[in-house]
């Protein structure tokens, strides 16, 4: 963890220490303390709009869902830990596979945090912040069905699929967070993880300062439109930075990734059923349109996979092409097969632009 991602973390728990010292809220607003031994999820369920819930600092074995819209859930930083309870019950639904799914609880279905809205109602005005979730089988936090989702100062670490998710979730902001050595994404955000459909207006979600380093994939984007992914740490991953849609419309793209630091993302994951074996990947685009990958510093990312190089628009699996994208004023070296590669004809018009780097597949896109 870099000395920047460690001040954002404490400066986190500084913060709270300091709001939570300032006057006593509102009957509107209350503040719902947690100790170590008490419950979080009674907390929750006792929280009206509003309300804030404290956790400090201890260890905590236990998921936690939040349904209540407006909600802040507070640790005091690294130190509130939530990991998984030693026992998860199953459940008793005997439905339909789709409709017992549903009914599992977010413990049972191997997550952290999960906050949940519905397709008709989304759970607005969350907020996680000042915590380490750690040690879930699939998620440490997910959301589903969410608007106006923060999450900030959180540290998901060593969970089996993602660190932090979300899908159907619109105008989210994720700020000065650690996903590290996670199974697959450290932060994932798709339209929909299972159905197969055209990209989403995300309305402006936000990806930023985060550090994510160790995992599968440092963040992936899959079938989103109108995000930004701004000034995040990537580093020591298999692949740094994932845009992808596919043939499903409308297509993803309107996307902006820049200012980022994509350095040695090296790391060797094997092959699975939908993607070659990763290694030695910066940035990549796939199945995307006017998507602005500018002013990033891509630098050591070196492999032998069909995905690895600096920037690469990578020809999709499925045939879809990448169209009308912009690859401008990006520093590049160091980075192999080459720091720029365009696999995609000429006639779809990605342009690569005031960049700094040696070489290019083809040649003369430096």
């Amino acid at each position: 963890m870099t000395k920047r991602h460690i001040t954002y973390l404490a400066g986190a728990a500084v913060l709270c220490g300091s709001l939570l010292g300032a006057a006593p809220a509102s009957a509107a607003h209350r503040v719902h303390w947690v100790h170590p031994g008490e419950s979080i999820q009674k907390a929750v369920n006792a929280a009206e709009p509003g309300d804030t819930v404290v956790v400090m600092a201890g260890t905590y074995r236990e998921s936690v869902k939040v349904t209540t819209p407006g909600l802040t859930l507070r640790g005091v930083g690294p130190q509130t830990v939530l990991k998984p309870a030693k026992k998860v019950k199953a459940g008793k639904a005997k439905a339909g596979k789709a409709k017992a799914a549903a009914q599992k609880s977010c413990a049972e279905m191997g997550n952290g945090i999960c906050v949940v809205g519905t397709k008709k109602q989304p759970v607005e005005d969350v907020t996680i912040t000042g915590m380490t979730v750690t040690g879930f089988s699939r998620i440490g936090v997910m959301a589903v069905g969410a608007a106006n989702l923060n999450v900030h100062g959180v540290a998901a670490v060593k969970n089996g699929q993602w660190g932090i998710a979300e899908e159907r979730s619109v105008h989210s902001t994720y700020r000065d967070n650690v996903a590290r050595d996670n199974g697959d994404a450290g932060l994932f955000l798709a339209n929909s993880v299972t159905a197969e459909k055209g990209a989403t207006d995300t309305h402006g979600t936000v990806v930023e300062r985060n550090l994510l380093q160790g995992n599968r994939i440092g963040v992936t984007v899959r079938r989103l439109r109108n995000l930004t992914v701004a000034g995040n740490s990537v580093t020591g991953n298999c692949a740094g930075v994932f845009v992808v849609g596919d043939e499903n419309k409308p297509k993803a793209g309107n996307i902006t990734v820049a200012e980022n630091q994509v350095v040695k993302n090296n790391k060797y994951c094997k092959k699975t059923a939908r993607l070659a074996f990763l290694q030695g990947t910066g940035i990549v685009l796939t199945g995307t349109e006017k998507t602005l990958v500018t002013h990033n510093t891509v630098t050591g990312n070196t492999g032998r996979s069909p995905l690895s190089g600096g920037v690469v628009i990578f020809k999709s699996f499925v045939g879809t092409t990448s169209d009308k994208n912009q690859v401008t004023d990006n520093k590049l070296s160091g980075n192999g097969p080459a720091d720029l590669i365009n696999q995609e004809a000429t006639k779809h018009g990605n342009a690569f632009k005031g960049n700094t780097c040696k070489k290019s597949k083809p040649a003369g896109l430096c």
